[in-house]
């Protein structure tokens, strides 16, 4: 239902999972992410076990940080909330940084990173795979 959404994943370097083949492939993907040292956690709401989005970090030098939330869920501040308690984990255990970057497009994802404490370090262009459109990415850290 997630990653299914053409808004959800609007910002994100993937296409909507529109069929089973395709979520059974980005499982494979997220398992091959933790075992390459990345973080991958689902975000459910307080009293139930109800998934309302997703949080991860890469398990290369660069952690970088991103996240998604179903779109009943935006504007409630769970990208903050849930951010903020995975960065305080990865400072207690010693992480040196964490880097994040948000298309200028969408600056809500930059104001989630504003709010736990990132600040902006430089912007630069890309041609986004594997969605083949230049993008205007803000680096934060």
């Amino acid at each position: 239902m997630l990653l299914s959404d053409e808004e959800v994943t609007a910002f994100l370097p993937m296409f909507p999972l529109k069929d089973m083949a395709k979520a059974r492939s980005y499982l494979r993907y997220i398992e091959t992410w933790i075992r390459n040292g990345g973080l991958y956690y689902v975000i459910c709401l307080k009293d139930s076990d109800l998934a309302v989005g997703c949080i991860h970090v890469s398990g290369d030098d660069s952690h970088d940080l991103g996240y998604c939330v179903r779109k009943e869920f935006w504007h409630n501040g769970f990208c903050t909330e849930s951010c903020r308690a995975v960065v305080d984990l990865l400072r207690r255990i010693g992480l040196p940084h964490i880097t994040a970057t948000h298309d200028v497009n969408n600056p809500r994802s930059g104001r989630v990173m504003q709010a736990i404490g990132m600040r902006y370090c430089y912007s630069y262009e890309e041609l986004w795979q594997p969605k083949n459109f230049p993008v205007t990415f803000v680096c934060i850290s």
